[in-house]
């Protein structure tokens, strides 16, 4: 069976609405949720929050429907980027469990795709995309083991809105063929969350593949949490080792000039 999340629950200081809708996430089938910290720089006196404790939500946590487990909550930070000077990692950055950045920009964009240290790369949905979206970074960021990620509650809330996700969203598309997408709600009201088949319908809509829409809100959202943990732990090294080479392949990769010394002195 699979495994549903939703990265994306924007936080609220009303603990009771807060609480609503993640009790709502796990009565749709949602095992695993992220309250979403949305910070952005260019506003005055705007500084990074410290995240609520999930501890002080619920006493007790609710049971995924269908399932005999509690859902799990996390915390997210997200930083609206207009500037390169909006993104520094520090060791506020460190209390989430996952980080992501909202580039305004086509040279962020870039930037995140191939430099910052982030989980998620979010893409535009309450107006319409500022640039185009180039193979190159998109791949570099794909190799990296960074997602996409595109959200469907502002689509619910305005019909103008629900055109820019759609058409960001497909323009994306175009780009990454599918891969590394995530799809969360953005919800900041329980009204606003959809069921996680829901969702996969709807990336249908956004030209994903029936296997990619399902992905991206199940194995793709498991894959940017191990993402998290990597990120956060320094701990995702590949080691190699190189093969000692045979004598008979030392005696083909030895120098060309080598080789004429030793053919010349036989003569």
């Amino acid at each position: 069976m699979s495994v549903f999340m939703d990265l994306n629950i924007i936080s609220s200081n009303d603990k009771n609405r807060l609480k609503s809708i993640i009790e709502t996430a796990a009565h749709l089938g949602y095992s695993t949720v992220a309250i979403n910290y949305v910070v952005e720089p260019q506003q005055k006196k705007q500084e990074i929050p410290k995240p609520q404790s999930v501890s002080d939500i619920f006493d007790k946590f609710p049971i995924v429907q269908g399932k005999s487990s509690p859902i799990k909550v996390l915390n997210r930070l997200t930083i609206i980027a207009s500037d390169a000077s909006h993104f520094r990692p520090t060791n506020e950055y460190k209390s989430f469990d996952l980080v992501a950045v909202y580039p305004k920009t086509e040279k962020l964009f870039h930037a995140a795709c191939m430099t910052f240290d982030v989980d998620i790369i979010c893409i535009a949905v309450a107006e319409k995309q500022p640039f185009h979206f180039k193979r190159a970074p998109v791949n570099g960021a794909i190799d990296r083991g960074v997602f996409f990620e595109t959200c469907y509650a502002a689509a619910i809330r305005d019909t103008t809105m629900r055109r820019y996700t759609i058409a960001n969203a497909i323009s994306l598309m175009e780009v990454c063929k599918g891969k590394n997408i995530i799809m969360s709600s953005g919800a900041e009201r329980p009204l606003e969350l959809r069921g996680p088949y829901d969702i996969a319908n709807l990336g249908l809509v956004f030209s994903l593949s029936e296997g990619d829409a399902k992905a991206a809100v199940s194995t793709n959202c498991r894959a940017v949490l191990l993402h998290g943990e990597t990120r956060a732990t320094a701990s995702g090294v590949v080691y190699t080792m190189k093969k000692p080479k045979t004598p008979q392949k030392q005696e083909e990769e030895s120098p060309v000039s080598k080789k004429k010394s030793d053919t010349f002195g036989n003569i």
